[in-house]
């Protein structure tokens, strides 16, 4: 595995952990959620960092493993010629 493929699934991996992380939050800390919305402003910030982290994140890991495959295959080609 390249180090920046690496760097892509550490990365996306984190920024998952963080959007999971304030989704729990919101639910149980910060006064949890109803219809209409988080019931505190510390809720509705963690409710906009999930919403940026989790899409984020969710493309990041796309990424690497997309990248991962095709490291993967790039060695196996590399690999079989030789």
């Amino acid at each position: 595995m390249q180090p920046d493929t690496r760097k892509l699934l550490v990365t996306g991996a984190s920024i998952l952990i963080v959007g999971a992380l304030a989704i729990l939050l919101m639910l149980t800390v910060f006064g949890g959620v109803s219809r209409q919305g988080p019931h505190t402003n510390s809720g509705w910030l963690a409710l906009i960092l999930a919403l940026g982290c989790l899409p984020t994140s969710i493309f990041t890991l796309l990424l690497g493993v997309a990248k991962l495959a095709g490291d993967l295959s790039r060695q196996r080609r590399d690999t079989g010629s030789h």
